[in-house]
C-alpha cells in the first residue's frame, strides 16, 4: 500500500478542570476524584481505533491533547494514547505531540512523566501575570507559579508557548503594554495572545448581563490588539495567525493544520474532525457529555454524533475561514483547481477588488491575503467575500 503523505492531525480531548474559568465555553467539566481511569483509556484506545480503521495509509504529522486540562489526565492514561497511535498510525518523523497544561504546581510536578510519554511541545495557560488579574479570571494559579511553570517547562520539554489574555475589563493600554513587555523580556519562541470576548453561556455573560462589569469597547480593544502586532513584531514573534505569534519556524504545527485546511481527527468528548475519506471531506463531532461519550464508545466502538460530507460550497467557505486567519493567506489558485464550480459562485474579481480598495486584503499573485484591519472584522470580510 502506498502511504499517504498529506499531514494528518490527531487532536485528542480531555474534558476535566479543577474548576471551570468564567469566560470559558469549552467543552470542560469538573473533574470527578473517583473517575474510572480504566474505563477513560479502555475507550479513547477504542475511539482511536475507530478512526484508524478509515484513515489506514496515513501518518500522524500533529497529536494534540487540549481540553479542559489534559495536565490532569493521568500521565500513564496519555502515554498509552501515544503508543496506540504509534502502533495504528505511526508518526512522522517531524511529529509535534503538543498538550495544553495549567500551571499549578501540582500538574507541574507531572512535566518529566508527561515529556518521557512522547511529549514535546507544551503549551501553558498562564493568561496573566498580574495576581489580581488571574482571581478575576478565575484561575487557580499566582504569577510565581506561572513563571515556574514557565521555567519547568522549558527545562523538561523541547518547545513550550503560554497564552495571555488582554483587553480585560481592569485592563488599559499602559497596563497591557507593561504586561506584554514583561513576557517577551522573557524571551519566548511562540506566544497565544486572545482578547477577552464574552461567550454565550459563559459565568462572564451572566455577570455583564447584570451589570457587573463592561467590556472593553471596541476602540480600546482595538488600540491593545495594534499594540500586539506592534510589539510582538519588532521582538522577532511577528504574528502568523491572529492571536499566534512565533519566531520562524516555531510555529504550532497542530494548529497550523486547522488553519491550512488540512485533515485531522478529533476523539474524545465533544471533539471536531475534518478528514478526506474516498476523496471526500467528512465533518465529525464525538458527543459532547463525557459519560455520554463513555457510554457510546464502550457499547459500540465510537461516540460519533455527526458524520457529513462536506459541500463544495462548505469547503470553500471553511477554507477561507480558517486561511484567512494566517498572515500568510490563502492560494486562489488551490481554490479554483479543487472547488472549481464553488469557486466561481463565491470568490469573484468584483467582491475581491472592492475588499482590496476598503483596506481588508490584499492580493499577492495568487494569495490573498487579510490586512491587519481586515482580520480585526474578519466575519464581515468573509460575509461579503463568500455571499
Amino acid at each position: 500500500m502506498v502511504e499517504n503523505a498529506e499531514p494528518l492531525g490527531l487532536y485528542v480531548h480531555w474534558p476535566f478542570c479543577l474548576s471551570k474559568c468564567p469566560y470559558c465555553d469549552f467543552n470542560a467539566h469538573l473533574l470527578d476524584p473517583n473517575l474510572d481511569e480504566a474505563r477513560w483509556l479502555t475507550a479513547y484506545l477504542t475511539e482511536l481505533s475507530h478512526f484508524a480503521e478509515q484513515t489506514s495509509d496515513r501518518r500522524v504529522s500533529s497529536l494534540f491533547f487540549g481540553g479542559g486540562t489534559p495536565s490532569l489526565m493521568p500521565p500513564k492514561i496519555m502515554a498509552a494514547i501515544v503508543d496506540k497511535i504509534e502502533q495504528l498510525w505511526g508518526f512522522s518523523a517531524t511529529a509535534e505531540l503538543s498538550m495544553e497544561a495549567n500551571p499549578t504546581s501540582v500538574e507541574a510536578d507531572k512535566f518529566k512523566a508527561f515529556q518521557a510519554a512522547g511529549i514535546n511541545r507544551l503549551s501553558l495557560g498562564i493568561q496573566s501575570f498580574d495576581d489580581e488579574a488571574l482571581k478575576l479570571l478565575g484561575r487557580q494559579h499566582d504569577a510565581k507559579q506561572a513563571l515556574d511553570a514557565i521555567a519547568l517547562a522549558r527545562a523538561t520539554f523541547p518547545r513550550a508557548s503560554f497564552d495571555l489574555i488582554y483587553a480585560r475589563p481592569d485592563s488599559n493600554l499602559e497596563l497591557w503594554e507593561k504586561e506584554l513587555s514583561f513576557a517577551l523580556s522573557l524571551e519566548p519562541s511562540h506566544l497565544s495572545l486572545y482578547q477577552l470576548t464574552i461567550e454565550p453561556g459563559t459565568v462572564y455573560q451572566a455577570a455583564v448581563r447584570r451589570g457587573d462589569f463592561l467590556p472593553l469597547d471596541d476602540d480600546q480593544a482595538t488600540s491593545q490588539f495594534e499594540l500586539t502586532q506592534e510589539m510582538t513584531a519588532s521582538a522577532g514573534l511577528p504574528a502568523y495567525e491572529i492571536s499566534n505569534h512565533a519566531k520562524p519556524g516555531e510555529e504550532c504545527l497542530h494548529n497550523l493544520i486547522y488553519w491550512r485546511y488540512q485533515d485531522y481527527l478529533g476523539v474524545g468528548p465533544g471533539a471536531h474532525g475534518r478528514f478526506t475519506l474516498n476523496g471526500k471531506k467528512l465533518a465529525t463531532r464525538q458527543h459532547r457529555a463525557p459519560s455520554v461519550w463513555l457510554d457510546r464508545v464502550n457499547e459500540v466502538g465510537h461516540a460519533t454524533v455527526d458524520q457529513e460530507q462536506l459541500s463544495e460550497e462548505a469547503m470553500v467557505a471553511e477554507f477561507c475561514m480558517m486561511g484567512l486567519r494566517l498572515s500568510e493567506g490563502i492560494d486562489l489558485h488551490l481554490i479554483q483547481n479543487r472547488w472549481p464550480e464553488a469557486y466561481k459562485e463565491s470568490i469573484t474579481d468584483a467582491k475581491v477588488t472592492w475588499l482590496e480598495e476598503i483596506g481588508c486584503l490584499v492580493r499577492q499573485n495568487s494569495r490573498l491575503k487579510a490586512t491587519d484591519y481586515g482580520r480585526q472584522r474578519l466575519d464581515s470580510v468573509l460575509g461579503s467575500l463568500l455571499s
